[in-house]
């Protein structure tokens, strides 16, 4: 499995909705990342910073790149933009994370 890890910025006040927003994950989106490969997905919140941490484990051969191109992935998108940092697809800012140490 591959394992990337990245972050996303939340806008101040909106943490509880974006957890709310989350508890209630649409089934099909995550059929969707499932049918991508992805098979194990974490996001953290720093509640000082607003900064969300996210870890994803990828099959070999995922099609995660072909998310943006997806109804379901362009919807959930429009409806979390109103809480975090977004590009002007709606795509949330990502800011990819470089491991530098790791405990197996």
């Amino acid at each position: 499995m591959e394992e990337i890890a990245f972050t996303m910025q939340l806008k101040p006040g909106v943490a509880a909705e974006y957890q709310r927003r989350h508890d209630e994950i649409w089934p099909e989106l995550t059929a969707l990342l499932h049918a991508a490969g992805i098979r194990d997905y974490s996001i953290f919140l720093d509640q000082d910073s607003g900064r969300l941490f996210a870890v994803q484990k990828r099959r070999p051969g995922h099609t995660t790149n072909q998310l943006p191109d997806q109804e379901i992935m362009q919807r959930w998108w429009a409806y979390m933009a109103d809480l975090m940092e977004t590009n002007p697809d709606n795509s949330p800012v990502v800011r990819p994370l470089v491991r530098v140490f790791h405990q197996p």
